[in-house]
C-alpha cells in the first residue's frame, strides 16, 4: 500500500519565468521529487525583479507542484529608476572592472554590500516567516529547504527552525562569503563581520547543509559540525532534436560572460592561429550566447577577434540547447582565482551530454576539472597553459576538417537530474 507523499516546503527566489542558471536546480528537483513520493510545495516571490527572464521555462514547472507566492519589497526595482541597465547587470553578477566603474556603479555596489546584508532580498524575510509559519502549522509540514543565493532565504529557514523546530536543509548553490564577487562589494569591516556571523549561524543551525562541490564542503567543514552532503547540478533529458553541426569551426560560450572571466590566454591563442593559419582563419567562428560584459567585448576588439564573433545575445534555454548541440567546440570559462575552485558551472552538465568537446579554462585544482577528466568530455586548462591550449585547439580543428570531431563520454548517468533527485529524496526522507 502506497504511503502518503511526504510534504517538502522549498523556499527559493529564482523560479520561472526567471532565466539563467539559478532557476534550473530546483526547477528540476521539483520535476522529479514526486517520483520518489515527495510532494513539493514551492514558495517564491509574487513580484520579483529578475535580471534575466525566460518565459519558456514556465512550461517546465511540474503540474504536481504546489506553488505559494508572497509579495516582496525589491530595492533593485527602485534602483532601476536611476539606471535600469546598471541595476540589471549588478543584480545578475556582471560587475564592471574596478578601474572602469562609474561613480553610480561604485555607489550601488557599496549600498548593496553594506546596507543590504546579506543581500537586497532581506526585506522578504519577516513577511515570509509570518506567512509560512501559518501555512506550515495548518498543513502539517515538518521539513523545509532553503536555496541560496540570495542567502537571505537561509535566514527565513533559520527563523522557521527557531520558531517551529522544523527540519531544515540549507542548500548552497554557491558559497556565501568566499564567492568571487563578494570582494567587489566594498564591504566595511562591520559588514564583513556581519556576513560571516550570519553565515556561521546558518551553518550551525541547519539540520543539514547541501552544497554543489567538494571544495565548498571542505570550506564549510572548518566552521560547523552540521552534516554536509554534496549534490552537484546536473543535466536533464531535453527534447531537442538531433542537430546538424555548424559548417564553421564554431567555439561557443553559453551563459553570462563576466568581466573577471576574461580568458586573455584564449584570445592570444586564437589571434595567433588566425595569423598563422589561413585555413583556420577561413573556418573559425566564436559564438557568444548570453549577457556579455563590456570588458570581454573590449578584449575581443583588442585582439582583433570581433569580426570572427557571432554574438547571439540572450536567448531562451531551449534555443541555447539547440545552439550548443550545433557547435563544434564548447567553451567553459571560470574566474582565475582560488575562491572559484569550488564553482561548478551548471552549464557544464548540459555541455557534457551535448556530445561536443569542451575546452575549459579555470584556476588550478578546480572541482570541475576532475569531472571533465573523469567523464572524458573535454580538456581543462589553467590560465598559464598557453601551448597546451593551442595544441589542443589545433588538434580539434584538424579533426573538424576530417569531420571526425566528437567525444566518447563515460559515467554521465550519475549527473542526470533524476539520479540527483533520488539522492536528495533519500536525504530528505532519512533525516526527517
Amino acid at each position: 500500500m502506497k504511503t502518503e507523499p511526504k510534504k517538502l516546503l522549498i523556499i527559493t527566489y529564482y523560479w520561472p519565468p526567471a532565466g539563467g542558471p539559478g532557476v534550473q536546480r530546483w526547477l528540476k528537483f521539483v520535476k522529479y521529487l514526486p517520483d520518489f513520493n515527495i510532494q513539493p510545495i514551492v514558495y517564491v516571490p509574487e513580484n520579483p525583479t529578475y535580471p534575466i527572464v525566460d518565459e519558456d521555462l514556465i512550461n517546465e514547472v511540474s503540474d504536481k507542484a504546489i506553488i505559494l507566492k508572497n509579495k516582496i519589497f525589491e530595492p533593485y526595482h527602485l534602483a532601476g529608476f536611476l539606471s535600469k541597465n546598471k541595476t540589471k547587470k549588478i543584480s545578475s553578477g556582471i560587475i564592471p572592472n574596478k578601474k572602469k566603474q562609474s561613480f553610480l556603479e561604485k555607489a550601488m555596489l557599496w549600498i548593496r554590500g553594506n546596507l543590504f546584508i546579506p543581500d537586497a532580498r532581506k526585506y522578504w524575510i519577516n513577511p515570509s516567516v509570518k506567512f509560512l509559519s501559518k501555512y506550515i502549522q495548518e498543513n502539517n509540514i515538518d521539513t523545509v529547504v532553503t536555496s541560496g543565493p540570495p542567502h537571505s532565504l537561509h535566514l527565513i529557514g533559520l527563523k522557521l527552525k527557531q520558531d517551529l523546530n522544523v527540519k531544515w536543509f540549507a542548500d548552497f548553490r554557491d558559497p556565501w562569503t568566499t564567492i568571487g564577487y563578494h570582494k567587489a562589494l566594498k564591504l566595511s569591516s562591520y559588514a564583513k563581520k556581519k556576513h560571516m556571523q550570519l553565515e556561521r549561524n546558518v551553518l550551525n543551525s541547519a539540520d543539514m547543509i547541501i552544497v554543489t562541490s567538494k571544495t565548498t564542503k571542505a570550506e564549510f567543514m572548518l566552521f560547523t559540525h552540521t552534516p554536509i552532503e554534496v549534490i552537484t547540478n546536473g543535466y536533464d533529458f531535453e527534447n531537442a532534436a538531433k542537430q546538424s553541426l555548424d559548417e564553421k569551426f564554431t567555439m561557443a560560450h553559453i551563459g553570462s560572460f563576466l568581466s573577471d572571466r576574461n580568458p586573455k590566454v584564449l584570445w592570444e591563442v586564437l589571434r595567433e592561429l588566425i595569423s598563422e593559419n589561413s585555413l583556420f582563419a577561413a573556418h573559425f567562428q566564436l559564438k557568444l550566447i548570453g549577457k556579455i560584459s563590456q570588458e570581454i567585448l573590449d578584449s575581443l576588439r583588442k585582439f582583433q577577434l570581433e569580426t570572427y564573433c557571432n554574438n547571439l545575445g540572450y536567448i531562451s534555454h531551449s534555443e541555447a540547447i539547440v545552439e550548443q548541440r550545433k557547435s563544434q567546440v564548447l567553451l567553459l570559462i571560470e574566474i582565475d582565482s582560488p575562491e572559484t575552485k569550488s564553482i561548478i558551472p551548471g552549464k557544464l552538465f548540459e555541455y557534457m551530454v551535448s556530445e561536443r568537446p569542451i575546452i575549459a579554462i579555470g584556476p588550478k585544482d578546480s572541482d570541475f576539472a576532475e569531472i571533465i577528466s573523469s567523464t572524458n568530455t573535454g580538456n581543462f586548462f589553467t590560465y598559464v597553459e598557453k601551448e597546451r591550449l593551442k595544441n589542443t585547439i589545433v588538434s580539434y580543428f584538424e579533426f573538424y576538417l576530417e569531420r571526425k570531431l566528437h567525444i566518447h563520454p563515460v559515467g554521465l548517468q550519475q549527473y542526470s537530474r533524476k539520479s540527483l533527485t533520488e539522492k536528495l529524496s533519500k536525504l530528505i526522507t532519512h533525516n526527517s
